[in-house]
Parts: C-alpha cells; structure tokens; sequence
C-alpha cells in the first residue's frame, strides 16, 4: 500500500479523531514537512506568517498540539528549553547540538531498537523509545 500524500494524510488523521482540516493546519504541517529542523512554536509562527498574515501564536500552539495528538509529528522536548517539533515518524534518536541549539534525527537500526527494549526488566512494555544524544556537532573535516 501506497503513502498518502501529505495533505490526504492530514485529512485522514484529522478525520480519525473527528476533525477538519483547517488552511491553519494544513500551512502548518506543511512547514514542519518542507524544512524537516525540528522548530520551535514560535519558529513555526515566524515562518508560517507570510503566507497566514491573520494566523496567531496560538493558533500555531494549538494546531501542533493537534498534530501531535493525530500522530502525524512528534514534540521534542529537552530540559529547560521549548517545545521542538519533528514531522520524522521513523523509529530515530536525536542529537542536540548545545552550542548551536540545532537538533537532527540519528537513524537507529532494527537491531539498537531490539537491543534497547530487551533492558526492561519483566512485566515491562515500553510504547516508545526516545533516545537523545547531547554535545556538539563538529565541522565535517
């Protein structure tokens, strides 16, 4: 079977949980989708603003809270620091540069993900993984 595109995905995850699609919404995801940085609320806004002139923070607050409640992205969260959001479905880690304050996905092999689950001690069943690695990226050489 074939992914949805995009916007139909939107439709049909909104759908499942027994709402619309707004153009708030659909610009919105599709920023996170476009330029995949992991950006703040408050980046989104910023980006998101030519094209919705009218669009408020709060609106933006409130359509990623919906998207992560549809499961199309996932809220990063690192101590002391604001919501990021990730568009990346796939099983990963991330890395979060402390200088820069970038964050990028680490793609993590089947075989990590099986290792990392077989740690918890019986009766345990972990939903989800998430693995951050912290420090600084270096220039590539």
């Amino acid at each position: 079977m074939q992914p949805l595109p995009p916007a139909e995905s939107l439709n049909q995850r909104l759908a499942d949980i027994g709402l619309r699609s707004t153009p708030q919404r659909e610009v919105v995801y599709s920023e996170l989708l476009r330029k995949r940085d992991h950006p703040t609320a408050e980046e989104v806004f910023a980006r998101v603003k030519s094209e919705l002139p009218t669009i408020s923070l709060a609106t933006v607050y409130n359509c990623l809270e919906t998207l992560v409640q549809c499961e199309l992205v996932r809220a990063v969260n690192f101590e002391r620091s604001p919501t990021r959001y990730c568009p990346n479905l796939r099983p990963h880690a991330h890395f979060h540069d402390e200088q820069t304050g970038r964050t990028y996905d680490i793609d993590l092999p089947p075989a990590v993900l099986s290792e990392v689950n077989q740690v918890l001690p019986a009766g345990f069943d972990a939903s989800s993984v998430e693995i951050t690695f912290r420090g600084q990226a270096r220039p590539a050489s």
